[in-house]
């Protein structure tokens, strides 16, 4: 029973059934998937950890009588001074939105001067109750309605918490199609290159499609039912769909176009392949769906979703490969890799390709092959020596925002807090003042605003020296933390909150998941590649190849973000992100080799064998690894710092896998390692 349907898709009746299913659900997905975008949640807070103090205090907000509010802060500047003209300027401004407010919208502020008469500040208090396109709206209308710069010394911007927030929103407004046409073009592109057909791109392509419609449309019901669902997460899921669906579909082609060199028939052609590719397919999947999973116990939102989304696109992407691809190759026949077609009793090229000549250079000297190659990689770790995980919300947008420009703008008339001052929430009315005089003799604290009572407490506005975007201003919220609940008389009397709390928090939480899902993601890869290889020495070794590869890549992506793309550090969460990618993707490389190296261990020796493994799988391997780190390398063209740097590390790391790891390091250890690689179990042939 189980074999039927392994080689169900390369039936001659079930070719047809698989293929009505699977065009039943991509109609069906594509209409649901079209709502996709607008069930994301892209709003800064999406991303912050459950739980943690910053979102108590969002929480208690909106039980507030004007509920949760976010200022648009409208900052007028001159550096020479404000003329009697700007002052005018202002006041129609003030006087637009006094008597026509934007939708959500409160009354503005009186205009609040610099005390050297260059700055000048107005406060529009926009109340979105949750709703992105209301607040992006009311920010939008805000920004059009100021003076134009005639002179060119009048500087004017729309920041604060609203503006941080609108700018945050657009960028991830429209990046699922943007990503969606741009990894498809270029898997286009690379297929065509590969297969060097004008008509075999549209199989695989085609299959990809339809589990990322699928992908989407589940998501959708995911953030629907409750989950957070954000532009960070389905951009990563998306991409992992069209990497790795492609992935499995150039290692099947690869396995079929063997098979139909020994069959005449390609029903029975692609019957033989499916049984040989489906375990190292399922293996590979198994292995990411299950790291993706262990984010699931991370603490940050915006982390557990990337588990979530990650592991459903590879669990569509593999089910499309194994499926959908099989019934299309089979239904369309050998004719679709025109004008390459392999025929029956044809010769393997791989036999002597390049990967043949690579594993007769390691055949004669494994050890001093794997030795240089590793200290190698080890001297490119060696870049997380500087590494630096301060990059802040104001340094990760790469094309500029007005919010932060005005950041800058208000920090050179007042402090820099001003525009978005901490929240501190006072649950106990006799606390109030103790905490107020506190925290307004803490040399970081500017000023401290008067207490405004609610059902859950006081709420109090607290203006930072430090810009609120900036590490020095996150750094100074634990001690503040501190400093109001020794004033209280108690812990979770005060609470902070606000951006630069939000920050910190993410900072925090971000260190608390590296130190606990890092080592689980190892214990999940050892465990599924002892089950997967029947062995206990080699997912040893190949693990302890992809973690020196992770290391590596990200000692040198390091390098290059500090000293060629001048970013101001990498983002707190990336350590993370890489390890889960690189080494549970890494891992998919050595499966695919080492599953082989297996199969051929049995007929000539494990020495042998690998190389042998290395010549049939070389080229397929390497074609996945460039896919792969192609369909990442996409992420470089959005316009976030921290998007830039996951696409880097996880292309650079995954071709740095395929090339060095996968090509030279795993089959030079094997080959000096020889038969115990495998123990407990003996796969040599008798007599050898």
């Amino acid at each position: 029973m189980v074999r039927k349907l392994q080689v169900l898709p390369a039936g001659r009746r079930g070719k047809w059934l698989v293929l009505g299913v699977w065009l039943v659900a991509i109609i069906l997905a594509a209409g649901y998937a079209r709502g996709f975008e607008d069930a994301q949640e892209n709003s800064p807070d999406s991303f912050l950890p459950a739980g943690a103090e910053s979102v108590e205090v969002l929480d208690a907000v909106r039980e507030f009588p004007r509920g949760r509010v976010a200022d648009a802060v409208i900052v007028f500047r001159r550096d020479a001074g404000l003329t009697p003209a700007d002052r005018a300027l202002i006041f129609e401004v003030l006087q637009g939105l006094s008597s026509d407010p934007p939708e959500g919208a409160g009354d503005p502020s009186l205009p609040v001067p610099s005390d050297d008469g260059t700055t000048v500040l107005l406060s529009v208090p926009i109340t979105a109750d949750g709703e992105n396109d209301v607040l992006v709206d009311a920010v939008e209308e805000i920004r059009d309605r100021l003076p134009a710069d005639d002179d060119g010394g009048l500087a004017t911007a729309v920041t604060g918490g609203a503006g941080v927030a609108a700018d945050s929103i657009v960028v991830f407004n429209g990046i699922n199609t943007t990503l969606f046409l741009a990894t498809g073009l270029l898997v286009f592109i690379l297929l065509l290159l590969i297969y060097r057909s004008p008509i075999f791109w549209a199989l695989p392509l085609l299959a990809v499609v339809g589990a990322e419609l699928c992908s989407q449309a589940v998501a959708r019901g995911i953030a629907e039912a409750g989950f957070t669902v954000n532009g960070q997460s389905a951009g990563i899921m998306l991409v992992l769909v069209f990497g790795a669906g492609t992935d499995y579909a150039l290692l099947l082609t690869a396995r079929y176009r063997e098979e139909l060199r020994r069959h005449a028939d390609h029903h029975d052609a692609m019957a033989a392949a499916l049984p040989h590719a489906m375990p190292a397919i399922a293996g590979s999947a198994g292995t990411n769906i299950a790291a993706l999973l262990v984010l699931l116990l991370a603490a940050l939102n915006g982390t557990v979703g990337i588990g979530m989304l990650g592991a459903l696109g590879i669990l569509l992407a593999m089910l499309s490969a194994l499926t959908l691809l099989p019934a299309l190759l089979v239904i369309f026949g050998r004719w679709v890799f025109w004008p390459f077609i392999p025929r029956e009793g044809s010769r393997v090229g791989e036999e002597s390709g390049i990967f043949a000549r690579l594993g007769e250079f390691i055949a004669p000297r494994p050890r001093p092959v794997w030795i240089i190659t590793a200290i190698l990689l080890g001297i490119g770790a060696l870049g997380l020596l500087r590494l630096d995980t301060g990059l802040t919300a104001a340094d990760d947008f790469r094309t500029g925002a007005e919010s932060i420009d005005g950041q800058a703008l208000v920090a050179a008339g007042f402090p820099g807090g001003t525009s978005n001052p901490a929240t501190v929430l006072v649950r106990d009315p006799a606390a109030v003042e103790p905490v107020r005089a506190a925290l307004a003799a803490d040399p970081a604290v500017a000023g401290v605003g008067a207490p405004v009572p609610g059902p859950p407490g006081s709420l109090i506005d607290v203006t930072l020296v430090a810009d609120p975007l900036s590490s020095e201003a996150s750094e100074a919220i634990s001690d503040l933390r501190d400093l109001a609940d020794d004033a209280a008389g108690g812990d979770d009397i005060a609470l902070i909150g606000g951006t630069t709390a939000e920050d910190a928090d993410t900072r925090s939480a971000a260190a608390r998941d590296n130190l606990l899902i890092i080592p689980l993601v190892l214990l999940v890869i050892l465990l599924i590649l002892a089950v997967l290889l029947r062995s206990l020495v080699a997912p040893l070794l190949l693990v302890a190849t992809v973690v020196l590869s992770f290391a590596s890549a990200l000692g040198i992506s390091v390098l290059v973000f500090e000293f060629l793309f001048e970013f101001e550090g990498v983002f707190t969460a990336l350590p993370l992100y890489a390890f889960v990618f690189l080494v549970a993707l890494g891992v998919d490389y050595n499966i695919f080799l080492m599953v082989r190296a297996r199969e051929e261990s049995a007929r000539s020796g494990t020495r042998d064998g690998v190389l042998r493994a290395l010549a049939v799988t070389g080229g397929v391997i390497t074609a996945a690894g460039i896919v792969l780190a192609g369909t990442f390398s996409v992420l470089g063209s959005l316009p976030l710092v921290s998007l830039a740097e996951i696409g880097f590390v996880v292309a650079f790391g995954v071709l740095l896998d395929t090339l060095i790891v996968r090509s030279i390091l795993v089959p030079a250890l094997v080959r000096d390692i020889g038969p115990p690689v495998w123990r407990p179990a003996d796969v040599e042939p008798r007599g050898v």
